[in-house]
């Protein structure tokens, strides 16, 4: 699964690592194995980017009612003048197929580029370029692996992700549903969101698509979304 900021700069990107503890938590306390595979730091703080791998039983099928824009009001920690602001993240998710799914990728529509690993604070994790980011030329689309150890094992962790990525999008092409699914989604900003998560001037969450209200906010952001989850899976079914 991914996370991307959206509207709302460093207050963004701090509500992108805000969702990263909350799915964790949530993912942990399923017993899933979580585990970072790539990320974009904020100018600030927070992240403007992350993407996690996520292992256990059904885990794209509850994480992918978590996808769409999600929208935070809160005093913000960064305005010296205590004033409340909105910002905006989105999540997706791409479940992981098996290798014996037949999908060939011609080596000829891929560009490679390798770059080296980022910390937090712009620091290198190591001196050589080991983090990998492949594109596929085609379709746009991207995927990236820097936390592995090693450059091979990087590669190999893009290609999967890739590989996930336009599996899902030939799908969604064949269904006629890929043009339905980015309007729904749309914008990373307001009038797109899924949910609102409100801590001031009230305490409140609310998922748009179901109409379910939870008045501890604290709760959720410490991964208590099994009820939304459930509520969401129940009304598409």
């Amino acid at each position: 699964m991914s996370i991307h900021a959206g509207a709302g700069g460093t207050e963004a990107c701090d509500w992108v690592a805000m969702l990263l503890r909350m799915y964790s938590r949530w993912a942990e306390d399923k017993k899933f194995d979580v585990k970072m595979v790539d990320s974009l730091p904020g100018d600030e703080a927070g992240f403007r980017s992350v993407t996690l791998h996520v292992v256990g039983l059904t885990a794209y099928g509850y994480l992918r009612a978590e996808m769409g824009v999600h929208r935070l009001v809160r005093i913000s920690p960064f305005d010296s003048g205590a004033r409340r602001h909105t910002s905006f993240a989105s999540v997706d998710a791409v479940p992981e197929y098996d290798e014996d799914v037949e999908f060939e990728i011609n080596d000829k529509d891929l560009r490679i580029d390798t770059f080296r690993s980022g910390g937090a604070g712009g620091q290198h994790v190591n001196v050589t370029d080991s983090a990998v980011r492949i594109t596929h030329l085609p379709t746009g689309v991207v995927a990236s692996c820097q936390n592995e150890r090693s450059q091979h094992q990087n590669k190999r962790t893009a290609m999967n992700i890739l590989r996930a990525k336009l599996i899902r999008l030939k799908e969604k092409e064949r269904e006629k549903e890929l043009a339905k699914l980015i309007g729904e989604k749309g914008e990373i900003a307001w009038g797109n969101q899924i949910r609102s998560y409100v801590l001031q001037p009230y305490t409140m969450v609310k998922d748009h698509r179901t109409a379910l209200e939870v008045g501890d906010v604290n709760g959720v952001l410490d991964g208590d979304i099994d009820a939304f989850i459930e509520a969401y899976l129940k009304k598409r079914k």
